[in-house]
C-alpha cells in the first residue's frame, strides 16, 4: 500500500535568523522574509514602486554558501490579471501569516528516490487593490528550492486573463532552456544570451559554479493550465504564459505551484521538490502496480506492430531477457499475418511477459491519416468500456500518444485518463505529451512521459546523429529533474540515421535516465549478439531506484551518476564530447561498503566493451568520444 505520512505540520509564532545576515531593523520586515529550517534558502518580499502603500509585490531569493549570502533570483514578479480585477501593479500588504514548518515522509513507487523527506517554512502573504480586492500568495521555502502559488476568492464569476510572475533573468547569464514546443521535443542548448521567444520548462540558470536554479511547476490539479516562460516583450525578463488565454475560475481557486529548485549541480538533480509540493497518492492498493524493462518494437520496425509474427518476436526478447513486458505499438488494430491483437496477447501471456498497448489520444494527431486505435479513450464512456475490455483480456498497461497543448481542458484530460485507468488497474504512459509535474505522486499508476527528443528520432532525421551526446548530458540536468522521462535509451545498432555515441554510452544512458517503464529499442539480433555480462546487466537492471547521487558533471559535458537498488548502486558516467575524457570515478561518498563490483566500458572501438571484475574506490576511466560507462557495485547492508 502506498505510504503517505506526514510527520510534523504546526503553527509556530517564531521568527527565523538568516545565518550571517546584518541585524534586522524592524519587525515588518522580519515578517516580510521566509528562511528555510537548514537556514540554507532564504525569500524576501518587496513592494517595488511603493505609493501610499501600494506598489507591485516581488520576491527576491537569497542563498547561502559558507558564510556568504548570495542572490539567486534578484526579482520574482507577482501578480494575477482576470477580467474583473488587476491583482498585480497595484497592490498592498494588509496581512502576514505565521509560520508554518512543515516536515513531510512519503513513498514513491517510481523516481529517483522510494522515501522521500523535505522540510520547508510557509508563510502566507495577503495583499489588497485599491478596490479592496484580495490576493494570498502562499510562499514555502525549502531547504532546496522555493514554491510559490496564488489563492483567490472570487465572489461573482470571473475568468483568469493572465499570471504577471516574472523571473528577471540578466542577459549573460549561462542557462540551458528548450524552445516551446507543446510536444516538449527539443534541445536545451548552453547559452548566455537572452533570445526573445517562448521556452519550456524546466529552464537551468547557473549563477556560477556552485548556484543553479531550475525553474519549473507543480501540481496542475483540474481546470488549471500548464504555462511557459515567456521574454519576447522584455528580453531579461521571462514571464509565466498561461497555456489558455481566458481560464475560468471557480469560487476558490488555488494555481499550480511555481518552483525554483536552487542550490549545486547535485541538489538540483537529487531534488525531489516536483513531488514534494503535489498533491499524496490518490491510489490506496498499488500491489497491481509494477515498474520495468519494456520490449519495444516500433524504434527498429516502426510499422511492424501490425505484423502478429513480428510482435512475437519481440515477445520472446523479453521472455528470453527477464523484461517484464512487451509494448504493441501504433496500428495494432490492423494486425495480421497469422493473429490478430488479442492473439497476440494470448501468446505474451503463454511467454509470462505483460503486453501493453498503445493508443491515439485523439487529439493531437487527428483526421487523414493519424494512426489508430483513435477515438476509444476521448470520452468517459468510451474510456471506460476500452478499458475494461483491456483488463478483461489481460493488458497491464496504455500508452497514450499525440497530445495537444497545456490549456485545461487537455490537462483535465490527463487526469481522466489516469483516474480512469486506476480504477481498471491499468499502468499508464502518457506520449507525445506535456512535461511532468509531479502526477508520478499523485497518480503511481503514471510510469513515464515523454516530452523529450529522444531515441525515436533516429528514426525521422539525422538531427540527432551529430547532437546526441550532449544532448543526452544535458537531459540530467534539465528535463528528467522533474520527473520520469521516456526516451527509451540502448540503442547499440542503427534505425533509419546513424548514431555516433559508443556502446557504452548507450548502455550507461539505461541508468542516466529516469523512468519507471524503460523501452529496450533495439532489435532481437542485437541483444543477443551482446556480451554475456552484457546481457545479464540488460536482464538485471532495475527502472525505480531508492536513491540518487550526483557524483559529477556539467550540462553538456560530462556527468557521472549514482542510482541504488537495495544494497547495489548502479554507476553511470557519459562523456558528452567530442573528444576522449578522463572522468574521475570516487566511490567514497556513497553509503554502504564496497564488498566487489564490475564495470562495463568503452573498448577500443566505439562498438566495443571492455569489462573489468575490480573496482577502486577511486579511479579514473578513460571514455571514448562521445563515450561511457556503467559499474554494478555490490555493498552491504544499508
Amino acid at each position: 500500500m502506498m505510504r503517505e505520512h506526514i510527520l510534523n505540520v504546526k503553527q509556530v509564532a517564531w521568527t527565523v535568523l538568516f545565518l550571517g545576515l546584518s541585524a534586522v531593523c524592524t519587525s515588518q520586515l522580519q515578517a516580510q522574509e521566509i528562511v528555510s529550517p537548514s537556514a540554507k534558502i532564504r525569500a524576501e518580499l518587496k513592494i517595488k514602486g511603493k505609493k501610499s502603500g501600494y506598489g507591485k509585490p516581488e520576491l527576491q531569493i537569497w542563498s547561502k554558501n559558507g558564510n556568504s549570502q548570495e542572490i539567486a533570483l534578484s526579482a520574482i514578479g507577482l501578480g494575477l490579471q482576470t477580467s474583473t480585477s488587476n491583482l498585480s501593479n497595484a497592490l498592498k500588504l494588509v496581512s502576514v501569516g505565521k509560520e508554518i514548518f512543515i516536515a513531510e515522509e512519503y513513498e514513491m513507487l517510481s523516481g529517483k528516490r522510494s522515501h522521500c523527506k523535505n522540510e520547508g517554512t510557509e508563510r502566507t502573504f495577503t495583499f489588497q487593490n485599491k478596490k479592496k480586492e484580495t490576493l494570498n500568495v502562499v510562499v514555502r521555502v525549502f531547504n532546496d528550492g522555493v514554491a510559490f502559488r496564488y489563492d483567490l476568492e472570487n465572489k461573482t464569476i470571473d475568468t483568469l486573463l493572465r499570471e504577471n510572475t516574472s523571473y528577471a533573468i540578466e542577459n549573460g547569464r549561462t542557462k540551458w532552456m528548450q524552445r516551446y514546443k507543446n510536444d516538449y521535443e527539443g534541445f536545451f542548448p548552453n547559452t548566455t544570451e537572452n533570445v526573445s521567444g517562448e521556452w519550456s520548462y524546466p529552464a537551468l540558470v547557473e549563477k556560477n559554479k556552485s548556484l543553479y536554479v531550475l525553474i519549473s511547476e507543480a501540481n496542475i490539479t483540474r481546470g488549471n493550465a500548464g504555462s511557459r516562460l515567456d521574454n519576447r516583450k522584455i528580453a531579461d525578463v521571462y514571464t509565466v504564459k498561461l497555456g489558455q488565454d481566458k481560464l475560468p475560475l471557480p469560487t476558490f481557486w488555488k494555481s499550480a505551484w511555481r518552483t525554483l529548485i536552487i542550490g549545486s549541480l547535485a541538489d538540483v538533480v537529487e531534488s525531489t521538490l516536483i513531488t514534494d509540493v503535489s498533491e499524496p497518492a490518490k491510489i490506496e492498493n498499488t500491489a497491481w502496480i509494477e515498474p520495468g524493462n519494456v520490449a519495444w518494437i516500433y524504434w527498429a520496425y516502426n510499422h511492424s506492430s501490425s505484423d502478429y509474427e513480428k510482435v512475437k518476436s519481440y515477445t520472446d526478447l523479453a521472455a528470453e531477457m527477464g523484461w517484464k513486458y512487451n509494448l504493441i505499438d501504433w496500428k495494432w488494430d490492423q494486425m495480421s499475418n497469422g493473429g490478430n491483437v488479442e492473439d497476440a496477447i494470448k501468446y505474451a501471456q503463454s511467454k509470462g511477459v505483460k503486453p501493453l498497448l498503445w493508443y491515439n489520444s485523439g487529439t493531437g494527431w487527428i483526421g487523414e491519416g493519424a494512426p489508430g486505435p483513435l477515438d476509444r479513450l476521448n470520452t468517459a464512456e468510451n474510456r471506460n468500456k476500452e478499458y475494461e475490455w483491456l483488463s478483461k483480456i489481460g493488458v497491464a498497461g496504455v500508452k497514450i500518444d499525440f497530445f495537444d497543448g497545456d490549456a485545461a481542458p487537455m490537462m483535465d484530460y490527463y487526469i481522466d485518463l489516469l483516474e480512469d485507468a486506476a480504477k481498471h488497474k491499468l499502468m499508464v504512459n502518457l506520449h507525445g505529451s506535456t512535461t511532468p509535474r509531479g502526477w508520478s505522486r499523485t497518480y503511481p499508476n503514471l510510469m513515464t512521459m515523454e516530452a523529450v527528443y529522444g531515441a525515436e528520432w533516429y528514426n525521422n532525421n539525422d538531427t540527432l546523429t551529430s547532437r546526441a551526446a550532449i544532448h543526452n548530458v544535458t537531459l540530467p540536468f534539465t528535463r528528467n529533474v522533474i520527473g520520469p522521462m521516456d526516451y527509451t535509451p540502448g540503442t547499440f545498432s542503427d534505425s533509419q540515421h546513424k548514431h555516433i555515441t559508443s556502446h557504452g554510452h548507450e548502455l550507461a544512458l539505461m541508468v542516466a535516465f529516469e523512468s519507471a517503464w524503460q523501452h529496450r529499442p533495439d532489435r532481437p539480433s542485437v541483444y543477443r549478439s551482446l556480451p554475456e555480462k552484457v546481457r545479464q546487466v540488460l536482464s538485471e537492471l532495475p527502472t525505480v531506484w531508492d536513491d540518487t547521487k550526483l557524483l559529477s558533471g556539467y550540462p553538456g559535458k560530462h556527468i557521472v551518476i549514482a542510482r541504488r537498488k537495495g544494497t547495489k548502486w548502479y554507476v553511470a558516467g557519459l562523456n558528452g564530447t567530442d573528444e576522449e575524457l578522463n572522468l574521475a570515478l570516487d566511490l567514497s561518498s556513497l553509503p554502504g561498503k564496497l564488498v566487489n563490483g564490475y564495470i562495463v566500458k568503452d573498448g577500443n572501438k566505439p562498438d566495443s566493451f571492455t569489462i573489468e571484475d575490480q573496482l577502486d574506490v577511486k579511479s579514473k576511466l578513460s571514455c571514448l568520444a562521445r563515450g561511457g560507462f556503467l559499474a554494478v557495485l555490490e555493498t552491504e547492508s544499508l
